[in-house]
């Protein structure tokens, strides 16, 4: 067997070519739009909720970067929500205490209904987290955490969990594919909020799930076919073209990130910095609490007080205004998304709107 063209090149090239048309005379160098609901009977898609070129191509490139299989839905949780469909009745759940505030409401509402039982453990408590994983049908984990940041040792615990009969599943959002490879370190599902970096433009809502396993994959999309959790088509052709500069945005944004952690934590406003050491998002705590946090994001000129993350601009949001957030968040905690511009012009900006808060 020959190797293809992209079997030993780096992520970054990787990002670059897969998923395009083969190089032959005419062919488009982007897979193009396709706007079709149904096709012609006989091949392997029939009609559009089963399959769209478009998004084949971001799935597959996706899928390079992950090392898997990827599947296109229509938002991050309606991937979370695939997932956690697959539990069976009353099993349990272990899960990041701090986690997507999505996930933790989704794990909430079935908890409620009587459908599964959650289990929220310390993500950096290794040994507690095994040992929650015991009587486990499904082990989730996100690294870093949204929004304390904490880091997890994904490899120990998915094979304690995989070794209690669990599944494992990773949220790779923050770190994306190029920072951590889950499936790598023992993860059975790798899910992403494709609204966030992979895109990276603010301006799409599309989830993924990337898996290895064949029977696995081929549940998974069973699941989406009976749905319909799918993604637009246009979409899924604007995530696949942020994709593509994914490489050069992840790398910008954490060296802007990592200068902006160092002088965060000089300044007297600021009472904690959390930042991984890797990655684009840092977490910081207002020394003068809640109010100072709420004043401090609406001060600034450059960095856009928001939810969601991962787009090229800086954003910031105090995360406790949301009331699903777990009281284990600091009141005064404010959560960055540190995006490509100038590091000078982003710490300039911060620097005035807290130097007005001493």
């Amino acid at each position: 067997m020959t190797d293809t063209p992209l079997d030993h090149v780096s992520p970054a090239t990787l990002g670059v070519h897969a998923g395009r048309p083969p190089h032959e005379p005419d062919q488009p160098l982007n897979t193009p739009l396709t706007l079709a609901s149904t096709y012609v009977a006989g091949g392997d898609r029939e009609y559009g909720r089963y399959g769209n070129p478009t998004w084949q191509a971001f799935e597959q490139a996706l899928g390079a970067l992950e090392g898997g299989r990827a599947l296109a839905f229509s938002s991050g949780l309606a991937a979370v929500a695939t997932v956690l469909d697959l539990v069976g009745q009353g099993a349990t759940v272990v899960a990041p205490r701090h986690s997507y505030n999505g996930t933790i409401m989704q794990l909430g509402d079935l908890e409620a209904r009587g459908r599964i039982r959650s289990r929220l453990v310390d993500v950096t408590d290794t040994a507690a987290y095994v040992a929650a994983c015991e009587d486990a049908a499904l082990v989730w984990l996100e690294s870093p955490t949204n929004p304390m940041l904490e880091v997890a040792d994904i490899e120990t615990i998915a094979t304690a969990a995989r070794e209690a009969g669990a599944h494992v599943v990773v949220d790779n959002t923050f770190a994306t594919p190029l920072l951590q490879k889950p499936l790598e370190l023992g993860a059975d599902i790798v899910v992403h909020s494709a609204t966030k970096y992979l895109s990276g433009h603010s301006d799409i809502l599309m989830g993924a799930l990337v898996v290895e396993d064949p029977e696995l994959f081929a549940v998974l999309k069973g699941r989406r076919d009976l749905v319909g959790a799918i993604p637009g088509t246009l979409e899924a052709f604007l995530a696949l073209r942020g994709l593509r500069t994914l490489h050069l945005r992840v790398e910008r944004a954490q060296a802007n990130a990592a200068e902006l952690a160092v002088r965060l934590g000089e300044h007297p406003a600021i009472s904690e910095v959390r930042y991984p050491g890797f990655g684009a998002m840092v977490s910081v705590v207002l020394a003068q609490g809640a109010m100072a946090a709420d004043l401090f994001t609406h001060k600034t000129k450059l960095w856009v007080h928001t939810t969601s993350l991962g787009g090229v601009e800086s954003t910031f949001e105090r995360r406790r205004r949301w009331k699903g957030e777990p009281t284990t968040v600091p009141d005064a905690l404010v959560r960055m998304s540190v995006g490509v511009e100038d590091v000078e012009d982003l710490w300039n900006d911060l620097a005035t709107a807290l130097d007005d808060l001493t």
